[in-house]
């Protein structure tokens, strides 16, 4: 496959570097992008340790718990594109000042929600925030810092925070959802997942026309056929692989049959629609390079596995393991060193060493920690569940089975994200920067999405066999034990038999989630060792790409 780049007129200046502006805020300009940053990430898992409690005080279901963290994904993902392309259109700045805004006013919908529906609609208008602020912020890096080592460490902080962010959510998550006041009022301690927000993305909001310099404005019209068809398509998808995971659904039922090809038209009708149109949403230049293509299909990929990481196993330490949603949050302390360490790592081989190797053994180093997660011994006979349960939690060191494989993980994404980030935006043209950042994070986005839609469904359908497996079992050893099965357990709104049965079977859901998640990181990480080949010489550089035949 040939990469090329056309050179400017004069054959000198690479098209990125004719919009590089200059600022006397640089410094304060990145904090307010990485600032920004670690608002839309952190929110990809903030709620996570707060779902057992958000489930209980709204009455939303395990399998609809899901959608908490799929709802921001698919919103954000699905519409980045076009925050992109708007951020090209109408300037970056603007754009990233109503994103901020936006998903300021939605965290506060999120704090305040009173049902199921209020707490989901707000979600879906944080991911609009989110998809308008985040492309701008990784193109606002590209246009406000030259090619070479400042950049790099700009790209690298940033990389830094997408994955040390995610990390920061489930601690701050842990923190405030053990929360039953703050600052002297009584309130439910999930709500503060979501206000916490409101005035760190004001006050962001309000610094950005202060610190940042508008970006050019590019000609062009705005592709809201492609928009709506390409999120309705991703939404389509996940709907039905959540339904097809469903004890009360599956695969065969019609919800899910319709939802999935339904899923599937909109997204050829998107792609037949990208073809055509004179200002595309995703325009297939974009994919004309080798290193870009293979930079998207790897981050889409690694991060289906990693935000499914987070999601099972912030609920196994929390709901297997008997932890505090403080001492949960607390559990992933060490995966926000172990980034930094693999960020800063990669950041300073990155000029020396190909990303391929950085990134390819990154993702062999996740690869193992999901193996290893999916690998906890459990117990999971009556007996034993129902002794676990008088003690407060299973018998598993954290130490042991738990904390080596965070560390083992981050590290590992670390070497992942500083490398793919760099090559994902590499030779991007000027007027694309915006569709260049926006495609990046929308594979991340909507990877984490359809993965773990698709791990849920696999958890879902492992869990429910265990469960069917177990029920009576269960029941004769409480009633040997001398306890009621009907008897509801002291703060929760399950009866006695109902949490011996999840006991018994969320582990055997989640230990095949973690498998097949392995699997996914395996798959990311055969794509980068066969077909990412830019040299490290070439990162250092906006200038036009050499030829590469392979």
């Amino acid at each position: 496959m040939t990469d090329v780049e056309s050179l400017d007129p004069a054959g000198t200046t690479s098209p990125a570097e004719a919009e590089v502006t200059t600022t006397k805020h640089a410094g304060l300009a990145l904090v307010l992008i990485l600032t920004a940053q670690l608002m839309v990430v952190l929110d990809s898992t903030i709620a996570n340790i707060a779902l057992p409690y958000i489930g209980r005080d709204l009455d939303i279901s395990q399998a609809n718990l899901t959608w908490i963290v799929t709802g921001y994904a698919l919103a954000f993902g699905g519409l980045l594109l076009l925050g992109g392309r708007l951020g090209d259109l109408y300037g970056r700045r603007r754009l990233f000042m109503v994103g901020l805004v936006t998903f300021s006013i939605a965290s506060l919908l999120g704090g305040l929600a009173a049902n199921e529906g209020m707490l989901l609609a707000s979600r879906a208008l944080q991911g609009v925030g989110a998809a308008m602020a985040a492309p701008a912020a990784l193109a606002l890096i590209t246009t406000t810092f030259a090619a070479g080592p400042a950049r790099n460490r700009a790209m690298a902080a940033y990389a830094t925070m997408s994955g040390v962010g995610a990390a920061i959510g489930l601690i701050l998550g842990g923190w405030l959802t053990g929360l039953d006041s703050f600052v002297g009022l009584d309130v439910e301690g999930w709500r503060m997942t979501f206000l916490i927000n409101v005035p760190i993305g004001l006050i962001a909001a309000f610094a950005v026309p202060r610190v940042l310099a508008e970006s050019e404005v590019h000609p062009g019209e705005m592709d809201i056929p492609g928009a709506i068809t390409g999120t309705l398509g991703l939404l389509g998808i996940v709907f039905g692989l959540s339904r097809a995971g469903e004890e009360a659904y599956g695969w065969d039922h019609p919800q899910t049959i319709v939802a999935l090809v339904a899923g599937v038209a909109l997204l050829v009708t998107f792609a037949v629609i990208e073809s055509r149109v004179a200002h595309p949403l995703l325009p297939v230049r974009i994919f004309a390079s080798r290193t870009r293509a293979t930079s998207f299909v790897a981050m889409m990929i690694a991060p289906a596995a990693m935000f499914a990481m987070f999601y099972f196993l912030s609920l196994f330490i929390q709901q297997i393991m008997g932890f505090s949603p403080l001492e949960a949050g607390f559990a992933f302390l060490p995966f926000s060193f172990g980034i930094v360490i693999g960020a800063g790592l990669a950041s300073n081989l990155v000029a020396r060493i190909d990303a391929r190797f950085l990134a390819g053994t990154g993702t062999l180093l996740a690869a193992t920690a999901l193996f290893m997660f999916s690998r906890i011994p459990v117990d999971e006979s009556p007996k034993a569940v129902l002794q676990a349960m008088t003690d407060g939690g299973a018998d598993i060191n954290y130490w042991t089975h738990v904390f080596p494989f965070i560390i083992l993980m981050a590290v590992g994404m670390g070497l992942v994200f500083v490398p793919m980030t760099l090559t994902a935006v590499h030779h991007v043209r000027a007027e694309d920067s915006g569709i260049g950042s926006g495609v990046l994070n929308t594979m991340q986005q909507v990877g984490g999405a359809l993965g773990l839609a698709t791990l849920s469904t696999v958890a879902l359908h492992f869990t429910n066999n265990q469960a069917s497996a177990v029920a009576k079992p269960m029941a004769d050893a409480i009633v040997a034990g001398g306890g009621d099965p009907t008897a509801v357990v002291p703060g929760t709104d399950l009866t006695l038999l109902e949490a011996g049965i999840f006991g018994s079977s969320f582990p055997e859901g989640a230990v095949h989630a973690f498998l097949v998640a392995s699997i996914l990181m395996l798959t990311a990480s055969a794509v980068i060792w066969a077909f990412l080949n830019v040299k490290h010489t070439e990162l250092a550089t906006d200038a036009p790409e050499g030829v590469h035949v392979g």
